[in-house]
């Protein structure tokens, strides 16, 4: 998912979505219709710098579905603080959207509501067919073994973006490729008199992606193979002591990010007051606050020695975004065009373009659009050092309850107050009180 974003939907309520059958969706019936043929509506999530820039990016967009289809499509932006919850209410309330964009690391979650169209073979072969896409994107649309519950949009990957100038006045010569070259660079840099690196401490999708990296670095997981939560093994603990004492003991990132939620840290970067960031496909957000492509560069997110690759040497989730179609929708059929028009390898390049993302669609990836340096780290690191969040029922859950132990142990380091083993442990014992009992 995006990480503009700071999910805040509480255990309750998901709890209460998961227990619902009844679908959202355009209609109240259970059923998808073409009752109204001529409109849908569509959420979509805040992709870029703000919702101006957004609706900017997608209404010439929707005027041209129009043109081709005859349908209106009603474009709502919403922002990521408050989609996930929408959703949910969406769910249990059978009134929303029609067609709407989810955060890919939700998609098992909301799957199991029940209220979205499966993508089955047959719809799959509507929009040309689930081979256009490519695997990793697909890897995040669902649980194993059932139909996927949406269909991939933007993919993209996480980055180390770095200033050259920073760098350069700081005699460093190439960006850190392991956290201890991270925390040696950010001496030099603060000697300077620069901020090290940028994070949405406050931001509970970011601490879940960052925290999720650090623990396969760790060679641990949050989740046994039987799905049952185990937030406090002793890889987690160590994974999610390493990213919050960044700032409780390397200092590197600064502890006024603590209550950074929604894109402080880029803008903080793009003005040139911090040397590094790390973020999903930052370019055009980067570019649209007036920070030319000429003054950073773009490397893999460090690991903790050597370079990345598989196993341990993951440095990204699997990030993205997917389309899926409320099941009870009142244009079934308007819905199933407009997913195909998204992904249209037209369309693919227009909106991965606009946000610098990565199309999950293979024949529009290879355009040569998407060969720009940036990119080419991207689409590598997707390749072969993401890893997809769990794709379990309680995801939605799991990041909420981690994100925000997380939150709170930042808030601890920048209060001066001891970031230990112990209180990483006792933070994470209450996250894994907040899952549903196995």
């Amino acid at each position: 998912m995006r990480s503009i974003r700071a999910a805040a939907v509480g255990a309750v309520t998901m709890s209460i979505a998961l227990a619902a059958t009844a679908c959202g969706g355009g209609s109240s019936t259970s059923g998808g219709s073409n009752d109204s043929p001529k409109t849908l509506t569509y959420w979509a999530s805040n992709q870029g710098a703000s919702i101006a820039i957004d609706k900017k990016v997608l209404q010439p967009e929707l005027d041209k579905f129009k043109k081709q289809t005859g349908i209106t499509v009603k474009l709502e932006v919403v922002p990521w603080s408050d989609l996930l919850n929408r959703i949910l209410t969406a769910t249990t309330s059978g009134q929303g959207p029609d067609v709407l964009n989810i955060g890919n690391t939700w998609s098992a979650s909301l799957q199991a509501t029940g209220a979205f169209l499966p993508w089955n073979a047959a719809n799959f072969a509507k929009i040309g067919g689930k081979d256009r896409f490519v695997d990793s994107a697909l890897g995040s649309t669902g649980a194993t073994g059932k139909d996927p519950a949406a269909v991939p949009l933007y993919s993209m990957a996480y980055a180390l973006y770095y200033n050259k100038q920073i760098f350069a006045d700081a005699g460093i010569s190439q960006p850190p490729a392991t956290w201890a070259e991270l925390v040696a660079d950010g001496k030099k840099i603060q000697a300077k008199g620069k901020q090290v690196l940028g994070a949405e401490g406050a931001n509970v999708s970011e601490n879940i992606h960052h925290t999720f990296v650090f623990a396969k670095q760790h060679g641990a997981d949050f989740f046994t193979a039987d799905g049952r939560a185990d937030f406090t093994n002793d890889g987690v603990v160590a994974a999610v002591k390493q990213y919050v004492d960044l700032m409780a003991k390397d200092k590197v990132i600064p502890v006024g990010n603590a209550e950074y939620a929604q894109n402080q840290s880029v803008s903080d970067f793009a003005k040139g007051r911090t040397a590094m960031l790390m973020w999903q496909s930052a370019s055009a957000n980067l570019k649209s606050q007036g920070m030319s492509d000429s003054a950073y560069g773009i490397a893999p997110i460090p690991v903790q020695s050597g370079t990345p690759g598989t196993g341990t040497q993951v440095d990204s989730m699997v990030a993205g975004i997917n389309l899926a179609v409320f099941k009870n929708t009142d244009n079934l059929d308007g819905s199933t065009k407009f997913v195909k028009f998204m992904t249209s390898d037209a369309e693919q390049k227009i909106l991965n373009t606009a946000y610098s993302s990565i199309p999950p669609v293979k024949t529009a990836q290879t355009d040569t659009a998407f060969n720009t340096p940036a990119n080419a780290v991207l689409k590598n690191t997707l390749a072969t050092s993401a890893a997809a969040l769990p794709q379990v029922a309680d995801e939605s859950q799991f990041e909420t309850a981690v994100g925000t132990a997380v939150k709170n142990l930042f808030a601890d380091a920048a209060a001066g107050r001891a970031v230990t083993t112990a209180s990483v442990k006792a933070e994470l014992e209450k996250a894994q009180q907040q899952m549903p009992a196995k």
